[in-house]
């Protein structure tokens, strides 16, 4: 019966937003209910960045609540599927979508940002570092640290002990630095398929040596199909759990899927988890 719910609440999410789309500047305009996009920079580094804030149903009604906020990355890619899943099961959460940098002059790839700003790890190949400056997630975890938590903090009615942080893929790898260098950044992580490879494993796991990971509730998926993925997230998931930390919570489960199929199912049980936690 849970399959059936789950399923049919996939179909239910992929009808619930739209995107218009200006051909003539390649900008985007969100068209979704409760949402709004919210400009902001990196004044550090000179970035643009744009936030999508939305809101639960009852948020001006009830103004004595301080509601859990979702922050999470891949924001155009990300939004359709967790507003739908947060709208029928974690309906009091706010909702918080960091984009790509918005003034790129590669116009042709908008998340190009993404390798740059997710990654810890810099490319050995210089071509391809030149291209996308690989190894500056401590850059982009400063600007969500510095600007982005505190204007949804300073804006909004949140409550600062229970940020979740959601990251897919490469946003999954991003999430898994930031549980190993700035932990208490998020009480929640929902790590999908995090885009550990032969590189980042080793750093993951030299930089777990040296650091704790105090507090925090921790889930971690893959798609059964992602083979090698699977074995370096194993082997992250391991480093934690010989870390024996009481205060980490850690849940593990693997979806039907590859890399890119596993991606709602992923996305709905991580909800369900974050829910159950939030009522105890």
């Amino acid at each position: 019966m849970k399959t059936i719910q789950l399923v049919i609440l996939i179909i239910a999410i992929t009808g619930n937003a739209t995107f218009a789309q200006e051909n003539t500047d390649e900008k985007s305009k969100l068209a979704f209910s409760r949402t709004k996009v919210v400009p902001i920079k990196d004044a550090k580094n000179g970035r643009q960045y744009e936030l999508y804030i939305r809101l639960p149903e009852k948020y001006a009604e009830k103004t004595d609540i301080k509601h859990p906020v979702i922050y999470y990355t891949d924001a155009l890619w990300h939004v359709e599927v967790l507003s739908g899943s947060t709208e029928y099961i974690l309906e009091n959460a706010i909702l918080v979508g960091i984009s790509w940098q918005k003034d790129l002059n590669n116009k042709s790839k908008a998340y190009l940002s993404r390798f740059r700003d997710y990654s810890f790890v810099k490319s050995k190949n210089p071509k391809h570092q030149a291209k996308y400056q690989f190894g500056q997630a401590s850059n982009h975890l400063e600007f969500i640290r510095n600007s982005v938590i505190k204007y949804v903090e300073g804006n909004y009615r949140t409550d600062p002990t229970n940020r979740t942080y959601f990251g897919y893929s490469l946003g999954g790898e991003f999430g898994s630095y930031i549980l190993l260098t700035q932990p208490n950044t998020f009480k929640n992580y929902i790590l999908g398929s995090p885009s550990l490879d032969k590189t980042s494993t080793p750093y993951l796991i030299k930089l777990a040596s040296k650091t704790s990971v105090p507090n925090a509730n921790v889930f971690i998926s893959y798609g059964r199909l992602e083979k090698k993925l699977g074995a370096n997230v194993n082997k992250f998931i391991a480093l934690l759990k010989a870390k024996n930390d009481q205060s980490l919570s850690l849940k593990h489960i693997i979806v039907e899927g590859t890399h890119q199929t596993a991606f709602p199912m992923t996305t709905i049980r991580g909800i369900y988890w974050l829910s159950d936690l939030l009522k105890k």
